[in-house]
């Protein structure tokens, strides 16, 4: 069993700036820790982690893969970034915070070039304006407030992973019924070429909670 990782570093302040991990996030861990013998034989080079918050599921998939992968991590919150890059020195791997949306600086370098993508997005159903007015803040609410079903943010960012995924690599999607699970997975295999499996759901309160692994649909390629 991999251990969680350390987060003894991290304040009650700090939690009022950054998501404080939670079922959603031990999900994520779960997951790739069920992966965690064909995430070795992947051998990727580079993983990146959109919204990596307090930085605990970047420092979790670097304990699985070691000191050789680039482990790139960006949030639109810089405390979280600063938050990320002490939990990897807490937990003695070396993480790469980045304060940007998504990838966006970094799209054409890094096109076709991840091997693993983690993204446990703000899911949570909220009016629109409570949705773009937490990302223009850049603070905590960021986390968690998905505007109209809960997927105003990650939409956008499903229409731009296909392009960073090498032709190997696998995305790993944190999501909630809300989001229309099903609705996501067809979109995504119809729109980006991009199969995915349902690997882990759990009940959290009220909330269902999935993990989807995506990955190109090799019969799309080869064809």
């Amino acid at each position: 069993m991999i251990p969680t990782p350390d987060l003894s570093h991290l304040t009650a302040d700090d939690y009022d700036c950054v998501y404080e991990p939670a079922e959603d996030t031990f999900l994520l861990l779960d997951a790739l820790e069920a992966d965690e013998q064909e995430l070795k034989q992947l051998r990727p080079r580079i993983t990146l982690e959109i919204g990596s918050g307090s930085g605990c599921v970047s420092a979790f998939i670097a304990k699985i893969l070691g000191p050789s992968v680039l482990y790139l991590c960006t949030d639109i919150n810089p405390h979280a970034c600063r938050c990320t890059l002490s939990t990897g020195v807490q937990n003695k791997v070396a993480l790469d915070p980045i304060n940007v949306t998504f990838a966006a600086p970094l799209s054409l370098r890094l096109k076709r070039s991840v091997d693993v993508i983690l993204f446990n997005p703000p899911y949570v159903p909220t009016i629109p304006d409570e949705a773009s007015g937490a990302q223009d803040a850049r603070g905590i609410a960021g986390a968690w407030a998905g505007g109209v079903d809960g997927m105003n943010v990650t939409d956008v960012f499903l229409e731009r992973v296909e392009d960073l995924m090498s032709d190997r690599g696998r995305f790993y999607l944190v999501a909630i019924a809300e989001n229309d699970v099903p609705g996501i997975q067809e979109r995504m295999l119809r729109l980006h070429g991009l199969q995915s499996d349902i690997i882990l759901s759990r009940r959290a309160g009220r909330e269902h909670l999935f993990v989807l692994r995506f990955v190109r649909d090799l019969s799309r390629v080869c064809s």
